[in-house]
């Protein structure tokens, strides 16, 4: 059975950083691409990064130049490094691993984990 934890939110100045990382087991890890979203209360979920099984990366525009997603396949780990972090990044963010074969999608969200950018 497929898990995804997220960890390593957090209350930060804005200007900070913080690391998030994502553990996904239950899956075939390499396959999968790993997403991150975000989601205001009151407000539907967004895309915010993404990093394919080839290593190919894609950040919403607000947030390129200042996060970096990147994997690690031996640890079946996701990160989400977030530089100069602003007030406008506070939201739950969300692991979401994500395979889109020829017979379908298959994919999974993690509970989530708080980022509060506050002085």
């Amino acid at each position: 059975q497929a898990q995804v934890v997220e960890s390593g939110g957090g209350l930060v100045q804005p200007g900070g950083s913080l690391t998030l990382s994502c553990v996904a087991s239950g899956i075939i890890f390499q396959n999968f691409a790993m997403e991150w979203y975000r989601q205001v209360p009151g407000q539907e979920r967004k895309f915010v990064a993404r990093i394919r099984p080839n290593r190919k990366v894609e950040y919403e525009p607000s947030v390129e130049g200042r996060f970096t997603v990147s994997r690690d396949n031996d640890k079946k780990t996701a990160y989400l490094q977030m530089n100069r972090l602003q007030t406008d990044d506070t939201a739950v963010y969300f692991c979401h691993p994500n395979f889109e074969g020829v017979y379908g999608t298959v994919d999974y969200w993690g509970q989530g984990t708080q980022v509060t950018v506050s002085s």
